[in-house]
């Protein structure tokens, strides 16, 4: 059983960039980019050991998130007639998987390749009524360093008896500054949305799908986090629906993140449906690497996903997966440095 294995850290590094993963919920502890010198810093928030992670004093650092990420509204739904409850962890609702999803489990490594694109392969099998979903799924991660600067993130599940909601999300906080340079406020950033799904006061989406145009959540052209980020009740933790915009390998731009004293840009593209924008507004006094200090708006998370609670949301992209098939979805992390 892959219960019995310990939970341990894993190194990938093409010379350029080099990034510790553990099998720990698949999480990113630290990924080093140079800046527009060449000096590496970590831009990841996280800790240097993996008890912290373990105990549970990581606010979803670095992990994947599943069964289901984001909200689920009073951790309900309906499938096929049956009526399933999850665990409230998040009250009144149920957050990333419940009380101990796939960020809290110990994946199996099913392969790693070393060399010129290093890449760690996870599995993970998660059980029939495990926090309260329904069926048998496995569910596989595998990241790889597919250029000098750039990682991807393939991510597949597949139901084998049930039909089950799946809408995994990749849960790491970014600060290009490095991960104790304090807040992102000063940091830019580029959606490529023109729609938002605002929420209710539990931020729970409403199903209203609404244009950012001339709103706080308007990042159509690149801006500043900070700029109208008082006008928005908490800070930043929505779900942006993605455009149809330029295009990679079959992924969307979902994003774009600039710091502009180390001039590190991180562009990130997929072939979700939405991405979670996330300021860390809930982070508060967390002691991470080195000691340092992570305070509210210390990193920020741009989470791809099917959209949250959509399995309560008729208008929202199903994120119902079928025994049998396939649910798929890839990030590219490509970074960069961009003069001012």
């Amino acid at each position: 059983m892959a219960e019995s294995q310990q939970a341990e850290l894993f190194e990938l590094s093409n010379g350029s960039m080099v990034v510790k993963i553990s099998n720990w919920g698949a999480t990113i502890t630290s990924l080093h980019v140079p800046d527009a010198n060449g000096n590496l810093a970590d831009v990841v928030l996280g800790f240097d050991t993996l008890e912290p992670y373990l105990k549970g004093a990581a606010p979803y650092f670095g992990c994947i998130v599943g069964r289901v990420a984001n909200r689920i509204k009073e951790g309900k739904f309906t499938l096929k007639g049956k009526e399933y409850s999850l665990p409230i962890n998040n009250p009144p609702n149920s957050l990333h998987g419940g009380h101990k999803g796939f960020d809290k489990v110990i994946w199996e490594v099913v392969e790693r390749k070393d060399g010129e694109m290093p890449s760690i392969t996870f599995k993970y099998h998660s059980r029939d009524g495990e926090e309260g979903y329904p069926g048998d799924v496995t569910v596989t991660a595998t990241y790889t360093l597919t250029a000098k600067t750039t990682m991807r993130l393939d991510m597949e599940a597949v139901p084998e008896n049930k039909a089950t909601p799946i809408s995994l999300a990749q849960h790491t906080y970014w600060n290009l500054a490095g991960h104790h340079s304090g807040n992102v406020l000063e940091h830019l950033v580029q959606i490529w949305a023109s729609h938002v799904t605002p929420v209710d006061q539990y931020t729970v989406p409403t199903g209203e799908i609404m244009p950012v145009k001339g709103t706080p959540f308007d990042f159509t052209a690149e801006k500043k986090i900070g700029s109208r980020i008082s006008e928005v009740p908490g800070g930043y933790d929505h779900n942006y629906v993605l455009d149809c915009g330029e295009e990679k390998l079959g992924l969307k731009h979902a994003a774009k993140v600039k710091d502009r004293l180390s001039s590190r840009v991180l562009n990130i593209w997929t072939n979700a449906p939405g991405v979670q924008f996330y300021t860390g507004n809930y982070v508060n006094g967390v002691v991470g690497k080195g000691r340092a200090v992570y305070g509210k708006h210390a990193g920020l998370c741009l989470e791809t996903q099917g959209f949250p609670n959509a399995i309560n949301q008729p208008n929202f992209p199903s994120v119902v997966v079928q025994p049998g098939e396939k649910y798929k979805h890839t990030m590219l992390f490509e970074f960069s440095v961009e003069d001012q």
